[in-house]
């Protein structure tokens, strides 16, 4: 008669693959928590970057209006105050946003408004790398049901991947708007950040969104990029909120990532 133990043997195995199924989970969540770090401090050192540019327009022109008694240039100095400090307030408001919504519950969503708050926040930095920003937004886009937090840590990504990718010069184009519903796909926004820079080799494409591949040797001048993290965080955040995304490069020529998401449910109804 066999032995029963060796009957029963395959057991362990299925329990086995059970343990590898949960490491694996395991494992990309602990990933993710990576991406959500890297992201969050690529995001504070952006805003006390901005943040202290406008500080130091605000004492600069301060000095300026004390030293001169004419009201022109008084004038002139407190204007320039003025436009710093309501700048200032933009990037706090932007800051606090995220600290307050901290879950990633999705909720309606303007996409617009994130990549209109996003640029506040990387304003002066493309200054700085001395990129042209060209908007093609357009008015009555439709809200999607979306992660604030999760969306705005996705363009704060692509439009970082975009200025390093053109080093000095170069022009940013980023655009929104809603693509009607066709061959029974739904109604989406779509959303393309293109640059013109360095372009993707075609061997290289199929990686970008791999975790920890990257094609930059390490962190650049601002602190930035380097971790192979970016990317595969933005098609993480894409996959969860049920969105595409393609990628259209050629070398020497750029760069353009295509993004749509689906338009909130409520506002299809109402349409």
């Amino acid at each position: 008669m066999p032995d029963l133990k060796s009957v029963q043997s395959p057991r362990p195995a299925k329990h086995s693959m059970e343990e590898a199924t949960a490491e694996i989970a395991a494992l990309k969540s602990q990933v993710r928590h990576m991406q959500g770090l890297v992201s969050l401090g690529e995001l504070t050192g952006t805003a006390t970057h901005e943040f202290n540019n406008v500080l130091m327009t605000v004492i600069n022109y301060a000095k300026l209006g004390l030293r001169n008694e004419d009201k022109a240039s008084r004038d002139k100095a407190l204007n320039k105050i003025l436009d710093a400090s309501e700048r200032a307030a933009k990037i706090t408001n932007t800051i606090l946003a995220q600290a307050r919504n901290r879950s990633d519950a999705k909720e309606p969503t303007d996409l617009v408004a994130l990549v209109n708050d996003t640029l506040v926040l990387l304003g002066r930095e493309m200054q700085k790398y001395r990129i042209s920003v060209e908007t093609d937004l357009a008015e009555n886009t439709p809200m999607i049901s979306a992660s604030g937090n999760q969306l705005q840590r996705l363009l704060l990504n692509l439009m970082t991947n975009a200025r390093q990718a053109m080093g000095e010069g170069g022009t940013l184009l980023i655009r929104v708007g809603a693509q009607p519903a066709v061959g029974g796909q739904p109604e989406t926004v779509e959303l393309t950040i293109r640059d013109s820079g360095a372009g993707i080799p075609q061997d290289v494409l199929p990686k970008i969104f791999d975790p920890f591949f990257s094609t930059k040797s390490g962190p650049d001048e601002s602190g930035k990029g380097g971790t192979g993290l970016g990317l595969a965080a933005c098609k993480d955040i894409i996959d969860e909120h049920d969105g595409k995304i393609r990628v259209e490069s050629s070398v020497g020529r750029g760069t353009a990532f295509i993004i749509r998401l689906p338009v909130q449910a409520s506002q299809k109804a109402a349409a």
